[in-house]
């Protein structure tokens, strides 16, 4: 079995095209198609089942591709880690990280940081639900990822580290019935108030969703919004409430027409996570993760509390 027969098959997977897959690799759609027939006959089974329409994986091939996924992740990786041997001259870095913020954690700090240290490590970072950025981190797709999932929602075998906390607010309009108080249970929200919530699958969005079970009541959804400054905007001109941690307001607080007002559930914090493979952890990688414990990651002036 040859890697470049696993680099085929995992790219007409992603594209579901034989035609797309082939353009993805830079080959010839003949080539590309009669390296895959080779690994399905050394496989001993089809991979794909093919129609004028669709290309979908066979159970050989839903079997096969998180194991071919590892495979060449652990390749690339075996190559960063020797690319950085000798002080970190070369090699790549690839971070998940989640939208949200905690006020005791300066990201931007750190990245600026950590390219000042290692100017030879190429870098690139993705954002996604933090299930999804965990699970790139078990598939080795990502190197570390930042994510607001508490230890129990981690998928097994990976690492984890408490970056930092924040807690939950409410943010209303000004002329919400609770805009005056300065904390509220979110049993008093009213039921027929819009709700504007974070992505499914977030860190954030879990937290809010537990906060309100834990007050006894339905979360509910009539927003689903992607950028959580957004959110405080859209409750700022009316449009309902929302759930946010406090430092996504800004030093300044929330913005002209909106209200912040603490909670009364002690656990209603946003915690932030950096997760990672410890098997598997390449130098630049482990060179990022102890910056993050540093003091530059609360940035200057600041002190981390964790």
């Amino acid at each position: 079995m040859e890697l470049r027969h696993l680099k085929y098959f995992v790219a007409v997977a992603d594209q579901h095209s034989f035609t797309r897959a082939a353009a993805r690799c830079f080959v010839a759609q003949s080539a590309l198609s009669q390296q895959i027939a080779r690994l399905e006959k050394e496989v001993g089974s089809p991979l794909f089942s093919r129609s004028s329409r669709s290309v979908r994986l066979t159970a050989a091939g839903e079997l096969l591709l998180p194991l071919a996924r590892r495979i060449l992740a652990d390749v690339d990786n075996a190559q960063a880690a020797l690319d950085a041997l000798g002080g970190l001259r070369h090699g790549r870095l690839r971070l998940g990280l989640a939208q949200t913020a905690v006020s005791d954690l300066d990201m931007v700090e750190v990245m600026a940081e950590y390219h000042a240290r290692h100017p030879g490590i190429h870098f690139s970072v993705t954002n996604a639900p933090s299930y999804e950025m965990a699970a790139s981190v078990v598939a080795g797709e990502l190197d570390l990822a930042v994510v607001g999932l508490g230890p129990r929602q981690l998928p097994e075998g990976l690492r984890h580290r408490l970056l930092g906390s924040d807690p939950l607010v409410a943010v209303v309009p000004h002329d919400h019935p609770l805009a005056g108080h300065r904390e509220i249970s979110l049993t008093e929200l009213p039921a027929d108030r819009p709700l504007i919530q974070f992505l499914q699958g977030s860190g954030l969005r879990r937290q809010v969703e537990a906060a309100f079970a834990r007050a006894g009541v339905e979360a509910g959804q009539h927003f689903e919004i992607g950028r959580v400054s957004d959110m405080v905007r859209l409750a700022a001109r009316g449009v309902g409430v929302t759930v946010v941690p406090r430092s996504s307001l800004g030093p300044s607080g929330p913005p002209e027409g909106a209200r912040a007002l603490r909670l009364d559930d002690e656990e209603a914090w946003h915690n932030l996570y950096v997760v990672y493979d410890e098997g598997r952890l390449a130098p630049a990688a482990a060179a990022f993760l102890d910056l993050l414990e540093s003091p530059a990651a609360a940035g200057p002036g600041h002190h981390p509390s964790v």
